[in-house]
């Protein structure tokens, strides 16, 4: 008798599904492979194998530099965005108050607007108020573009919480902050810390709206990227993407581990 994960229905579904994923996976993968060329141009196959590509990223310093800009703004985004999008959230959730509609609207509108289309607009509006090519105004920009996503992860968190737990706490004497810090907070900490690690990382690959706000004095790792593939097209791009891909994969990983990414989504 043949097994159910044998019969011919289920191998051709998981087979369906492997080839999905491989075709999804194929452009990481031949990426990967390059990196480790030899070849002072980007071609596939390579014709020999080493870490030179790698080593050569970890010595630039103009990419070190900009590593450094964009883990920097990162972090400030991402934490900016669970302040933010933590007291939005709760607005949005815990209250009835006029134009609460409109106000969830405009909290996911950049959802709706294409990046390149918010560049310019942001553009149009820093550039008065001084803020193009600083940390203020690509910070400030970031934080529109993650805003949404931090705010409807704690959105989510906030409406699994049980209000009764809440109304229990205020009966027996606590005040609006204690229930807050102590019963609210810890029970919606997976949502904020998911939210926080988005915002960390649409801001750290964020190319679009760097482009069109930065120079070189203020300039992130892509628009670096950007920058080095006008003038040269090397297996140190694709080293260079390789490492911000196993980066972007290990804060996954982390949060994975430590509280349940996928619940927490």
């Amino acid at each position: 008798m043949i097994s159910r994960a044998w019969q011919p229905g289920t191998i051709a579904w998981h087979s369906l599904i492997f080839l999905l994923y491989l075709f999804l996976l194929a452009p990481i993968i031949i990426v990967f492979i390059i990196s480790f060329d030899t070849r002072q141009y980007l071609a596939f196959p390579p014709v020999d194998l080493s870490l030179g590509s790698y080593i050569k990223v970890l010595n630039n310093p103009v990419f070190i530099a900009a590593f450094g800009r964009s883990l920097t703004l990162g972090i400030s985004v991402g934490a900016g965005a669970i302040v933010v999008g933590v007291l939005l959230a709760f607005a949005l959730t815990r209250f009835q108050f006029r134009g609460r509609s409109v106000i969830a609207f405009l909290a996911v509108a950049p959802f709706l607007v294409p990046h390149i289309v918010l560049a310019v607009g942001l553009m149009l509006v820093l550039a008065p108020l001084g803020l193009l090519d600083t940390y203020t105004g690509i910070a400030v920009a970031h934080l529109g573009i993650t805003l949404p996503y931090t705010v409807r992860t704690i959105t989510m968190s906030l409406l699994a919480v049980d209000v009764r737990i809440e109304e229990a706490a205020r009966i027996h004497g606590a005040s609006p902050w204690q229930v807050f810090h102590r019963i609210t907070l810890p029970l919606i900490r997976p949502g904020i810390v998911a939210g926080g690690a988005i915002a960390f990382l649409i801001s750290f690959d964020e190319a679009t709206l760097s482009l069109f706000l930065v120079s070189t004095r203020t300039s992130t790792l892509p628009t670096e990227i950007y920058r080095y593939l006008e003038y040269a097209t090397d297996p140190q791009i694709a080293a260079l993407s390789v490492i911000l891909i196993l980066i972007s994969l290990a804060v996954v990983v982390v949060l994975e581990r430590l509280i349940g990414l996928r619940k927490a989504l």
